[in-house]
């Protein structure tokens, strides 16, 4: 397993994944770093407020500023995310990462002043040009990792968007322990460290080549592309992917230039984007970003002490990093789908054991041994929540939605997932205090009622993507859409039945609209054919006239 995971892994491959996930990382620590300081930064508040204005602040009042300067970071990440596409369009993957870490420097710099300043202000404004900054790197990092990556190491690369999330949690997590950084003079040091990430993507990504996807397609530099195809697969033999993207660019020959309102009124490209945007949900509604920002608050209402809450969610960030460790060679040989079912379905059932260990200690406040054992099972249950969020639905979103969409609809469709993703994010960030003072010990049921949703969704919707290569997805969604049409051509009726054997039923048999390569005049059957024959021979296939209608065949348990 790990052979295959390794092979066409080259030493400047690996150096160019690692200089762009920076930019996840840098989104991972300003996730996490806000967690911890809580106290703290509670405290200051209340001081400048008393300075101001002479008097004391309420509890509830400092609480409301707190949930702002968590949650107004996911408002800069929705301007960011959605931005994404039209960054990425204008001055390419690797350019749009470098002009972004401006963006990084400028909000660490605010929020490490904040204290200097005396204003809780600055703070919120430096939260909000960071989560600009996080939100394009959400877009612009999975574009370009797997724009660079072989197709044999897609999902496996993919994954590493996660695991520098994870690392980012973690670092933050325990940067903000009171034995370093935690205390009320360090947490404008800790906030302020965001600025170490943006530098040091600022010196290692200029040597890296721009995705030659965005070369050979977007700005049909042929040449410049096969140089950085050179350099990434260490070897001069890179036809087999240039003949991939140029099927690729074919096939977005085919298809209108794609806007986002164009994408969303598109008949073929309706489906990927539904799943994309639904996965997007299903990560930020499970209910982890309630984990992420207020964990520590969550286990002492369980009955740690603040320090035992602090090392928990340290806890918390170590699992993250060794279970996407684990996933990474899983990602490739599992598939997306399959890991993405196993950890809604490991989260939902550990959500219920948050709840009823919420519930235990309640009706058992008054046995202090009861008390203590509730802590423990809250801290496992919640602990194993994260281990299956980390298995699933941690890296599979970003990695899917930009598996599903070619290049021409790809940035458009990043920036409509990661604008929805931020939105949820940003609900979760400013309701979750809401929530839990009016849920109290049902708070995680709402996200146990979303997992089974969302589970029941993927289960029936999504399609495997594992080892395939951007056009045949895309082909899995025009095969789905002309899929009640007469197929009048034999060869047509064999793609038919592989593709419908191959996804068990998972595409769905309502999908009737026109394919939209009609749109563009060419008979779908005839595009389809000619593409697998240029594929297969080498050479330009000329559309063949199709023949007269068959009879429509019936598939086998496919209901068509």
């Amino acid at each position: 397993m790990a052979c295959e995971f390794f092979k066409g892994l080259t030493l400047f491959l690996s150096y160019a994944i690692l200089a762009a996930v920076l930019g996840m990382l840098q989104f991972g620590y300003n996730t996490g770093v806000i967690n911890a300081p809580e106290v703290n930064i509670e405290n200051f508040m209340k001081d400048v407020y008393k300075d101001r204005y002479g008097e004391d602040i309420s509890d509830d009042s400092v609480k409301k500023l707190y949930s702002v300067a968590v949650s107004i970071f996911a408002i800069g990440g929705m301007l960011g995310g959605f931005s994404g596409g039209t960054i990425a369009n204008r001055f390419g993957r690797k350019g749009g990462l470098l002009l972004n870490n401006v963006l990084g420097i400028v909000g660490a710099c605010l929020m490490g002043c904040t204290k200097i300043a005396h204003s809780y202000e600055m703070l919120f404004f430096g939260r909000f040009i960071i989560g600009v900054n996080c939100g394009l790197n959400t877009s612009l990092v999975p574009m370009y990792i797997s724009e660079i990556a072989p197709l044999n190491l897609r999902g496996g690369l993919g994954t590493v968007n996660q695991l520098a999330v994870t690392v980012g949690l973690l670092v933050s997590q325990v940067l903000g322990i009171e034995q370093i950084l935690g205390t009320n003079e360090g947490w404008p040091v800790l906030l302020g460290l965001a600025i170490c990430p943006a530098i040091l993507q600022l010196l290692l990504l200029p040597v890296c080549p721009e995705s030659p996807r965005y070369l050979l397609i977007t700005k049909q530099w042929e040449e410049e592309a096969r140089k950085a195809l050179r350099r990434l697969r260490a070897s001069n033999q890179v036809e087999e992917d240039i003949e991939e993207m140029r099927a690729e660019e074919r096939a977005q020959q085919a298809e209108s230039t794609i806007s986002m309102t164009e994408l969303i009124c598109s008949p073929t490209l309706r489906a990927p984007l539904v799943i994309g945007v639904v996965m997007q949900l299903s990560q930020q509604l499970s209910g982890i970003n309630a984990v992420f920002y207020y964990s520590t608050n969550l286990f002492t209402s369980s009955g740690l002490t603040l320090e035992s809450a602090k090392f928990a969610t340290i806890g918390i960030g170590a699992i993250m990093v060794c279970m996407t460790l684990v996933s990474i060679p899983l990602m490739d040989r599992t598939g997306r789908r399959t890991l993405h079912l196993y950890g809604l379905g490991g989260m939902f059932i550990f959500s219920i054991f948050i709840t009823i260990s919420f519930l235990i200690k309640e009706f058992f406040g008054y046995v202090q041994e009861m008390i203590d054992w509730m802590s423990y099972l809250s801290v496992v249950s919640t602990l194993s929540f994260v281990v299956f969020f980390a298995v699933g639905p941690g890296s599979i979103p970003w990695m899917i939605t930009a598996e599903l969409f070619s290049q021409g609809p790809r940035p458009a469709a990043m920036s409509i997932a990661v604008l929805v993703n931020w939105m949820a994010n940003f609900l979760v960030g400013i309701g979750f205090p809401s929530m839990k003072t009016c849920f109290d010990n049902y708070t995680f049921l709402p996200f146990s009622a979303f997992l089974a949703i969302f589970w029941i969704f993927t289960y029936k919707k999504v399609p495997e993507t594992k080892n395939k290569t951007f056009e045949e997805i895309l082909a899995l969604f025009r095969h789905g859409n002309d899929s009640r049409s007469s197929l009048r051509d034999s060869r047509l009726y064999g793609s038919m039945l592989n593709c419908v054997n191959a996804l068990e039923g998972h595409i769905p048999p309502a999908e009737s609209a026109a394919l939209m390569v009609a749109e563009e005049k060419p008979h779908p059957d005839s595009f389809v054919f000619a593409a697998a024959s240029e594929r297969s021979s080498g050479a330009p296939a000329q559309p063949e006239r199709p023949p007269p209608p068959l009879p429509p065949p019936r598939f086998p348990n496919s209901g068509v």
